[in-house]
């Protein structure tokens, strides 16, 4: 073993982090709820929940449901608003030395540009990330994130209102991934996060009605695994844009699969509401793992993927 601890920080464009673990967007509230049973500091960084122009009260319940090896959600996006983040959620997160990148979305590319810039040169807040699956209702409720053109317009509005490093959540529910993937680095982003969840939905038997007030949500968790490491194996192909990868990460074995595909960061998300400290857990994990195997830094596993 090497005298010398593992070094476990990353670049993402011009961010750093020092190290690759992030929580993700939806599962981690805005970093306050988690913070009385563990030091945010120890996170690499932490996606807040998704934010808009507007306060948002989200849908109705019954908005989760469990499903076999994940989860429903059909949470509606609320949140307390770009002021209302500024104001209430950001001061307390900058007593933490760690990354606070900032989830945004709208229904307009107008509601994007008027988020972007109201958190734009805010103090303590680290990179934008940007969540593309949105209905675009000025376009017949089409996803900004299921179109390149409408994917690298969103991009580029975005990039052209904020100073801040762009990262764009990318969405499943298409084709080629790796066509959307070149539409958001053409728009300007900086880093890209793969993936969001996958629409799906499940039928309460005895009432015959869905169990989610809005029929369908996002699936999340350990079941939707083997297709994040596809499409980020496929975004890897199609950019040398740094990538965040995202989806059933429990722990050390899903987030080494990522790293060798090429992503650079990880982001854990449904497994922060059944083992609230799996986040830092996988910090220290990936630091041991890295000791084992002699590696100086968590960067030499990046890209490791061998094919014959």
């Amino acid at each position: 073993m090497s005298a010398k601890r593992p070094d476990l920080s990353v670049r993402i464009g011009d961010v750093e982090l020092s190290n690759p673990v992030i929580a993700a967007s939806g599962t981690f509230g805005y970093g306050g709820e988690f913070s009385e049973i563990m030091d945010l500091s120890q996170l690499g960084g932490i996606v807040v929940k998704g934010l808009s122009i507007h306060v948002e009260r989200g849908n109705a319940p019954p908005r989760i449901v469990e499903t076999p090896g994940g989860m429903l959600n059909s949470i509606g996006l609320q949140n307390v608003g770009a002021e209302g983040f500024l104001e209430e959620k950001l001061p307390f997160l900058r007593r933490f030395n760690t990354a606070v990148i900032a989830n945004i979305w709208g229904r307009t590319f107008d509601e994007y540009i008027a988020v972007a810039e109201r958190l734009d040169g805010a103090k303590g807040l680290t990179a934008l990330e940007l969540n593309i699956s949105c209905p675009n209702i000025k376009e017949g409720g089409i996803n900004f994130g299921t179109d390149p053109k409408q994917t690298e317009q969103v991009t580029r509005a975005v990039r052209e209102a904020s100073s801040l490093p762009l990262w764009v959540k990318l969405t499943p529910g298409v084709t080629d991934i790796g066509e959307l993937a070149r539409a958001a680095e053409a728009g300007g982003a900086d880093a890209l996060s793969v993936i969001n969840t996958l629409r799906g939905m499940t039928i309460d038997v005895p009432s015959r009605r869905p169990t989610l007030s809005t029929i369908f949500g996002g699936l999340s968790g350990p079941a939707i695994l083997p297709i994040a490491l596809y499409m980020v194996y496929e975004t890897r192909r199609a950019t040398n844009l740094p990538i965040l990868g995202i989806g059933g990460i429990e722990g050390l074995d899903q987030a080494l699969q990522f790293f060798i595909l090429g992503a650079n960061a990880v982001q854990v998300g449904t497994a922060n509401f059944y083992d609230p400290m799996a986040s830092i857990r996988l910090v220290e994990d990936l630091r041991d793992w890295c000791e084992t195997q002699n590696m100086l830094s968590i960067n030499e596993l990046v890209g490791s993927l061998e094919r014959d």
